[in-house]
């Protein structure tokens, strides 16, 4: 008995050890650097973006292989039946003798032939050009729009980041604020019982510590959901628990003006360059478009080789030439496809002017919303000072009957949620300007993008 009992202490001691380490495995200290790296790499939304890039790259590649001469070769070998031949017309008399003499018809039941062909195209109307040039704006639009694809998944995942940051923030506040009210509660509850307290003053210290107790539940909530969220978003397993490493947070960079963002959204900003880069492909197809009217001309040759046994053998028979095409249909069908392709092309064009009023309008916007924060960051902090001291003095009084057990808690919930403004306005001041980072097209990994050139 005593050895069993030694064996289960020492299978519950590497089960308890076992399970502190599954759980120390799932704690993750991360900086905001490491997050968006992370994020990158497990977006789906980046990997859809970056297969797209490849199917414009492979269009390049295909627009670019027109170019190439076509080689075709083809083979067939055919079984024949003994037709029935009755001649109308009367054979001359040699043929006659030489069928009295046996010759007569060769029996053929089978036959073999191949051919190889090749065609290189001389000139196309231009279209193969076009399509070149077409491609290759195309496929920078494509780089573009991964760009801006990869810009809002950093911003996704700097909102993913800021929001845990700010649960945990608040679940810690919280629950300094619980430990003075659970202490509060204690001194009240034995100064009730010597007769030195109201009943009442007791009960109000108690609510108080109910209402905290209470926002801790909704905080830790908070927190567990902005968790998973950003676990999610980073490809980690569910339930990790994620330290946020917020070093850097309080620096906020100078805003500069409004004018000189603009001005960098307006050279950065992907999309606009996506745009602009569309904007030349239709242009170049309305000239491939155009180029219907021309005819084609290429340079053909090709190979032939056929054996019929007993009849004819078919050996080094080759051709080369020039082969001319021209569809005259097109004279009156090419027409409406020009009119599509200067209409695609208005509708970029006039996207330019859209997307151009879009830019300023965002831009504007971040930029006064990161000025706004960090203007609350500065009178958040003034709050935390006025309400430290509010409290230092609230306390005083009290311990001196000079105030209200009202006053007392007044006096607490204005410090801790003075705190919590504060810690959250630090967070928001840093999204803001990330924003503003994306809405000028200069968002990278975590790093500060100048505001200014001076």
């Amino acid at each position: 008995m005593k050895h069993k009992h030694k064996l289960v202490m020492a299978m519950a001691t590497a089960m308890a050890a076992g399970t502190l380490s599954a759980g120390a495995q799932q704690v993750k200290k991360l900086t905001l650097t490491e997050a968006i790296e992370m994020g990158l790499k497990s977006s789906g939304r980046m990997q859809i973006a970056t297969a797209k890039t490849a199917e414009a790259h492979a269009n390049l590649r295909e627009a670019n292989e027109r170019r190439l001469p076509d080689l075709k070769a083809s083979g067939s070998y055919l079984r024949l039946n003994t037709p029935d031949v009755n001649l109308k017309v009367k054979l001359g008399s040699s043929q006659s003798s030489g069928q009295e003499s046996g010759g007569g018809m060769p029996k053929v039941d089978q036959l073999t032939y191949g051919m190889v062909t090749a065609t290189l195209p001389v000139f196309s109307g231009f279209r193969i050009k076009y399509g070149i040039e077409s491609a290759k704006y195309l496929e920078q639009a494509s780089k573009f729009d991964a760009e801006t694809d990869r810009q809002e998944v950093i911003e996704t995942t700097i909102n993913a980041f800021a929001n845990v940051y700010k649960a945990k923030r608040s679940v810690e506040l919280v629950k300094e604020n619980l430990q003075r009210e659970e202490a509060r509660v204690k001194d009240f509850t034995n100064l009730e019982k010597n007769g030195l307290m109201a009943r009442n003053d007791l009960l109000k210290v108690q609510l108080q510590k109910s209402n905290v107790e209470l926002a801790l539940l909704e905080a830790e909530s908070n927190l567990k959901i902005a968790a998973m969220n950003l676990a999610l978003q980073l490809g980690l397993a569910e339930g990790t628990e994620i330290q946020p490493d917020t070093t850097g947070m309080e620096a906020m960079p100078d805003a500069g003006s409004v004018a000189q963002w603009e001005k960098i959204a307006l050279e950065q900003r992907k999309d606009k360059s996506a745009l602009s880069a569309r904007i030349q492909a239709a242009k170049v197809g309305v000239n491939a478009a155009k180029g219907e009217y021309w005819p084609g001309l290429a340079l053909t040759g090709g190979y032939i080789g056929a054996d019929i046994p007993s009849f004819l053998t078919v050996t080094n028979a080759l051709n080369v030439g020039v082969g001319l095409q021209y569809n005259v249909s097109s004279l009156w069908k090419t027409g409406s496809k020009v009119e599509a392709a200067k209409a695609r092309l208005h509708q970029a064009e006039a996207m330019e002017g859209i997307i151009s009023d879009q830019v300023r309008l965002e831009v504007t916007h971040a930029y006064h919303s990161y000025v706004l924060g960090t203007q609350k960051t500065k009178v958040f902090a003034q709050s935390v000072e006025q309400a430290d001291e509010n409290y230092r003095i609230t306390k005083n009084k009290y311990d001196n009957n000079l105030a209200t057990t009202t006053d007392l808690l007044d006096a607490d919930v204005a410090q801790l949620q003075a705190r919590l403004n504060y810690a959250f306005s630090k967070a928001d001041a840093m999204v803001a300007y990330k924003k503003l980072q994306k809405a000028a097209g200069v968002l990278n990994l975590g790093t500060e993008q100048p505001a200014t050139q001076k």
